[in-house]
């Protein structure tokens, strides 16, 4: 197979930032992506349907000039949130989805939930009214191995929750373990989980073996070859639960290449090219626009697009930026450590 035509992809978990970045950032998913579930850990963050109003704006405003994309708005949870608001954003058609960041795991994940019990009204009437939770699915108490705090959240917080509320929807981002692709499947409904274009690619060693490379540090960390493994059968399955969330997290250099890096790895320049590449290795080309069209849609209640791109397999490999150059610095694009022959045509 020499070309691949799609319905035009949509990314169900994105980090844009804000200001100088998001300027540098945006055409990279709006070039090819229709619409992306936009992360709301911001500093402050979007806490409320006006600060989401107000995000989506100026994401708008960043779009480059041609570009047709729409940004899908999310609230971060607090213990705080207030409920009446929630529910007005989404009657409103402005959120999506509200997003859980246990306290402290992750970038900007300060302000999140500690106690569930406090978080428990908004989480009941998104049960009610069905809104998604996204959630970052890791517990962060410190006698917790890092590389253990997926399958830890599952057990303790996740589970727990969902026989406490079984009518709420909710999306596990990101899911880094055989664990968590276990635990969907085994799921009587109203769970689905995201997969991200690096966990596809990299496994820990990419991390810490011949040297600590902090342009492959994200969170959840990358895990054991097996786990991996289990994030590709589940994707190129065509199994309608799992769909592509790139969990593109722009930062600049400096922030990345210091005694105390940030995590986020930045896939969006070169993600369908990427995954490509990984569907056909598993010979499971046919599979490709369900992961990355069809199966996001369906989950959060939207028709899939009507456009397509189209992708071609060329002799000489792709060309993609090392960099991307931004007002606040340069970011990084993450490199999968072999050559791409899969390019989206561009029109």
């Amino acid at each position: 197979m020499k070309t691949l035509t799609l319905r035009r992809p949509d990314d169900w978990h994105l980090h844009l930032r804000d200001g100088d970045v998001l300027q540098a950032v945006i055409g990279d998913t709006s070039r090819h992506f229709a619409r992306a579930i936009i992360m709301p850990n911001l500093v402050p963050p979007v806490v409320t349907t006006t600060d989401a109003k107000a995000y989506r704006e100026r994401i708008l405003a960043a779009l480059p000039a041609g570009d047709r994309f729409e940004p899908l708005m999310t609230l971060y949870l607090t213990e705080h949130t207030d409920p009446d608001d929630v529910e007005e954003g989404k009657k409103s058609g402005l959120i999506s989805a509200v997003k859980l960041y246990p306290a402290g795991a992750t970038t900007n994940s300060h302000g999140g939930v500690r106690d569930f019990n406090k978080a428990m009204p908004v989480l009941e009437r998104m049960a009610k009214i069905g809104l998604p939770l996204c959630v970052h699915g890791e517990v962060t108490t410190p006698e917790v191995d890092i590389f253990d705090r997926e399958a830890v959240f599952i057990e303790t917080v996740l589970d727990p929750l969902r026989q406490r509320l079984p009518e709420l929807k909710v999306t596990m981002e990101h899911v880094t373990t055989a664990d968590g692709i276990d635990y969907i499947k085994s799921s009587k409904g109203n769970l689905a989980g995201s997969i991200t274009t690096h966990h596809l690619i990299i496994n820990r060693n990419a991390i810490l073996v011949g040297g600590i490379r902090p342009h492959y540090y994200c969170l959840p960390v990358a895990k054991r070859e097996n786990h991996r493994l289990a994030l590709r059968a589940a994707a190129t399955s065509g199994d309608a639960r799992f769909f592509l969330g790139t969990d593109s997290a722009p930062h600049v250099d400096p922030l990345k290449e210091c005694a105390c890096g940030c995590a986020g790895i930045y896939t969006s320049v070169n993600t369908m090219s990427c995954l490509a590449h990984v569907f056909e290795d598993d010979n499971a080309l046919d599979k490709l626009e369900a992961f990355t069209s069809l199966n996001g849609p369906a989950w959060y209640g939207l028709k899939p697009n009507e456009e397509t791109i189209t992708l071609e397999k060329r002799d000489e490999p792709a060309r993609f930026p090392d960099k991307r150059d931004s007002g606040a610095g340069p970011i990084t694009v993450f490199d999968p450590m072999f050559p791409l022959h899969w390019q989206v045509v561009e029109k």
